[in-house]
């Protein structure tokens, strides 16, 4: 790397960087490092895909031997990271990123808690007995504790990524959360605790930093420590209750029965073509949009009907590189895809992505088409999950549906496969 790159970053799955020099050489030679499953360059960031938890300890050891060189100003290296980030990002996509990076957090507490409730529930319909044991009982309040607590969490992190105090954004989120609201009459009409879910809880979280920053610049500063959360709470306190969460409540009222009456009306169509275009808007960045949402429908629900729907564009993509890995003849490629396919079967998609599919771009194609057949099913028979975060193999034990689940996930290995043997690809040649 070269010595003048800022500080490095990362997501859940890519180690992210900016470097002042590239050139081809360098992003091949990433790409044959052990570990590496994929690179991407957007602009002037590059994206090392690494998997899930190893992105983490991989930037935490680059940004150590950073330091060490004593070769970047931490505090000018970030200054001029989120410099050249602004450059290449649209205002679409830094608005999706931000409302991402709320809930990029809490995906750990979804996995877990989806996960036990998941096994907890198959496990009950096995052995109906089980539900009145105590144990069993302890593990469903396992699984539900990040929903139950959800907005309290989202409250702190929304504050937080809008630039306000995060306590104060909790405590918003506690005052439109707390079940005492019920029990207060105004105009006739009580109150409703927690609607509009985390929509109404981000909404309140912005309105609350903004008006928080902007009382710290006339509120003179003897008082400000006592007097700007107090007018902020008590300011954004009653905009929420009366005025911001009915807002917040009728827009995620409307998404939900949106969300579910195309499901249900449309069926098969919405799932086929919801399915087929989830790779090309995760490419474009798009798809961070709808965190939230999935969040939402939990909230309301107790599963997400979308999520299982979109995941069968990774499957479609597992098939589509299987038919790659047996046509080409380039022996790199193949190794690229015996490695990226295992991760890939459990939900992580960016190496087969950015590895195989889309620098072939024809079984990018095939992929789309085999996701939008298992997208289909899902579709057809309203499967939900009771979580985010996961997809894959992983996302079944979460469903209200694992046996229709695997059907449409085979389906989608199963076309996937197809589609991008008939299409065909230009096979690269050795190196």
């Amino acid at each position: 790397m070269h010595s003048d790159a800022v500080p490095v970053t990362n997501c859940m799955t890519r180690l992210r960087m900016q470097l002042f020099e590239r050139n081809d050489y360098m992003i091949d030679a990433l790409k044959k490092i052990d570990g590496v499953l994929g690179v991407n360059v957007d602009g002037d960031e590059v994206q090392v895909i690494l998997g899930a938890g190893k992105a983490t300890s991989v930037t935490g050891v680059v940004n150590e031997i950073l330091a060490k060189s004593n070769t970047v100003k931490v505090g000018d290296g970030k200054a001029l990271h989120e410099k050249i980030r602004a450059k290449n990002a649209t205002p679409v996509k830094l608005f999706f990123k931000k409302i991402a990076s709320i809930f990029t957090p809490l995906i750990p507490g979804f996995i877990a808690c989806g996960l036990i409730t998941g096994v907890i529930s198959l496990a009950v319909k096995i052995n109906p007995e089980l539900a009145n044991e105590p144990t069993t009982q302890l593990l469903m309040v396992a699984g539900n504790a990040v929903f139950w607590g959800m907005n309290l969490f989202v409250g702190v992190n929304a504050s937080k990524v809008f630039g306000g105090t995060p306590i104060l954004g909790g405590v918003l989120a506690a005052l439109m959360t707390h079940p005492s609201l019920a029990n207060i009459n105004f105009f006739g009409e009580p109150f409703v605790p927690g609607r509009g879910g985390v929509i109404s809880v981000i909404i309140v979280a912005a309105f609350g930093a903004w008006l928080e920053k902007n009382l710290h610049k006339i509120i003179p500063e003897m008082f400000d420590l006592f007097l700007t959360p107090l007018v902020t709470v008590l300011i954004a306190g009653t905009a929420a209750i009366f005025i911001l969460q009915p807002i917040g409540g009728t827009l995620s009222d409307t998404i939900g029965t949106a969300a579910t009456t195309a499901i249900q009306s449309g069926g098969a169509i919405v799932g086929f073509i919801l399915a087929g275009v989830w790779l090309p808007l995760v490419m474009l960045g798009i798809h961070q949009a709808m965190t939230p949402i999935h969040v939402d429908l939990i909230s309301q629900f107790g599963v997400t009907i979308l999520l299982p729907i979109l995941a069968m564009a990774g499957a479609g993509q597992v098939g589509a590189s299987i038919a790659v890995y047996f046509k080409t003849k380039n022996k790199f490629l193949k190794k690229t895809i015996a490695s990226a396919l295992p991760v890939g079967m459990m939900g992580v998609g960016e190496p087969l992505i950015y590895g195989v599919t889309f620098p072939l771009f024809k079984p990018f194609i095939g992929a789309c088409i085999g996701g939008a057949f298992g997208g289909a099913i899902q579709a057809t028979f309203m499967v939900g999950a009771a979580t985010l975060g996961i997809s894959g193999l992983p996302l079944a034990a979460t469903t209200n549906n694992i046996a229709v689940y695997f059907v449409g996930l085979v389906t989608a290995y199963v076309v996937g496969f197809i589609a991008t043997w008939i299409i065909g690809f230009d096979d690269p040649p050795e190196d």
